[in-house]
């Protein structure tokens, strides 16, 4: 000690402090400390549809370990692309804190002898104690006295104890079905290929399904395919995204999407229809997004306005682009995961695979309109619509007599009722429902329309799939409203009388919902 220390005060009281609490400077400093913790599985390409509840559930399951485990964190933030999963916790504890312990041993009777002595069960209970018995407590809890130990022990090094609590929140992932790959044991949603594990800027020494922990994670896999080294937690959104052209983030990714594909719209002159389902989607395929504007051929508007929207959004996962008065225009938005030299290329590909994809729908609609739509009523017999239950046909004879009755007790007009039960399901045989079957009763009311059925009919066709999950639009018809009754009591009744009522994982009819 210094002249200086011994007459500052503040550092003898101070030293006093510590001298009580039996602690030194330096076990308090390691008590304190905390550190970035990072997690990252990278795999091969994650399923889009899943990757959002795993990185929700990655997240949360870790939240849950670290507070069972008593190790205090800050923030937490999850990371999502096609290639990996990943959580980052701030200021992780580096080890948990002091453990109180308080243990019951023998009863006084049975701790001590006739003179006091203790005996072995005294004994032993100390020494696994780990003390003396003259330091072990007597206490009275209102079932007789006890030997109590009571004291405290130091809780256990961060380090040492994610390893087994990571395995613990892998293997409670929202994983429906897993998958082996090689000739390891480990299962999970797709084969894993890396995985970073760090604790400030060491690595946390552990095997994750089969797979080292270690520095190193892999960029974009065109743009920067060499392994790339994550120095810290900190670090490692910029490393990828300036090192490996990744953005990390899954939202921060859906922004940027949302942001291009909406200018580039603006730059055709028009607007972008951006759905939450397919940015949803678009966000999940990328790991570097790129907006690139593509054109078709005017003369594909004259088809359908939905099958357009079907053609781009739902299987080419394009944006559709309208006017401002709500019509389309022949131009769309894609969204590629690659910076190419030469986007006039990728602009082209992608045209070339929407122009073909528009003249198949193109020849869908004139071949199906070569026939009325009625003409397609007696093949419904020759289509099951379950083994047990009959034909398509049978179903819609059941739903008619049902859908009549309906309409009789709310006053609805029978006549139109009749008419479109009896054509409802007709779309499902033509062409173009058996290429887009997103499509059904959809592509039938247009076909209703193209035959001279009214109105009332054409609409009931469309609107008795409806509503087809929750918060989705109601029929607006009163015959619609009937026959979409009518169609879905007859699918409950029908299943359930048959003993095949949906499970957790088996609902072919969508009956749960």
């Amino acid at each position: 000690m210094s002249a200086a220390e011994s007459r500052d005060p503040r550092a003898r009281r101070r030293r006093r402090r510590c001298a009580r609490s039996g602690r030194v400077k330096g076990e308090r400093r390691v008590r304190s400390e905390r550190h970035d913790f990072l997690l990252e599985i990278g795999t091969e390409e994650l399923p889009p549809g899943a990757l959002r509840s795993l990185e929700e559930a990655l997240v949360a399951g870790l939240a849950a370990g670290l507070r069972k485990a008593g190790l205090a964190h800050g923030e937490l933030a999850g990371f999502a692309t096609p290639r990996r999963l990943a959580v980052r916790a701030k200021r992780l504890a580096a080890r948990q804190p002091e453990q109180h312990v308080k243990r019951r041993g023998p009863p006084l009777a049975a701790a001590f002898g006739p003179g006091g002595e203790p005996t072995r069960a005294a004994l032993a209970f100390a020494e696994g104690c780990g003390t003396r018995v003259e330091a072990l407590e007597q206490l009275d809890e209102g079932k007789g006295k006890f030997l109590f130990f009571i004291g405290s022990k130091p809780g256990e090094r961060a380090i040492d104890l994610l390893p087994d609590l990571v395995r613990e929140v892998l293997d409670a992932l929202p994983i429906p079905r897993r998958m082996h790959w090689g000739e390891g044991t480990a299962m999970f949603v797709r084969p894993v290929h890396w995985v970073v594990m760090l604790l400030g800027s060491e690595v946390v020494p552990a095997t994750l399904l089969d797979t080292p922990a270690g520095h190193f994670t892999r960029g974009h896999r065109f743009h920067a395919p060499r392994p790339i080294r994550i120095a810290s937690p900190g670090s490692y959104e910029r490393t990828l995204r300036e090192r490996g052209r990744v953005l990390a983030d899954l939202a921060a990714r859906r922004e940027r999407i949302r942001a291009e594909v909406t200018a580039a719209a603006a730059n055709a002159s028009g607007s972008a229809l951006v759905t939450a389902a397919l940015l949803d989607e678009v966000t999940a395929l990328t790991e570097w997004p790129v907006a690139l504007t593509g054109r078709f051929e005017e003369r594909f508007l004259a088809l359908p306005r939905e099958v357009l929207i079907s053609t781009l959004a739902h299987h080419q996962r394009d944006f559709p682009v309208e006017d401002a008065s709500g019509c389309l225009l022949p131009a769309f938005i894609a969204v590629s995961n690659i910076e190419s030299r030469d986007p006039a290329k990728v602009r082209e590909g992608n045209e070339r695979v929407v122009r073909a994809r528009l003249a198949d729908a193109a020849f869908f609609w004139e071949q199906d309109r070569k026939q009325p739509l009625a003409a397609r009523a007696p093949a419904l017999d020759a289509v099951t619509f379950q083994a047990k239950l009959g034909s398509l046909g049978d179903k819609t004879r059941r739903v008619r007599a049902l859908g009549a009755a309906i309409a009789e007790t709310t006053g609805g007009a029978v006549e139109p009722l009749l008419r479109a039960a009896e054509l409802g399901k007709c779309d499902l045989l033509t062409h173009m429902v058996g290429e887009f079957p997103d499509l059904q009763g959809i592509m039938g009311s247009y076909y209703a329309r193209a035959d001279g059925e009214p109105e009332e009919v054409a609409a009931a066709i469309r609107e008795h799939y409806l509503p087809r999950a929750a918060g989705d639009s109601l029929p607006s018809t009163r015959t619609g409203v009937a026959l979409a009754i009518a169609d879905k009591l007859d699918t409950v009744a029908a299943i359930f009388a048959i003993g095949e009522k949906p499970t957790g994982n088996k609902d072919p009819f969508g009956l749960r919902r």
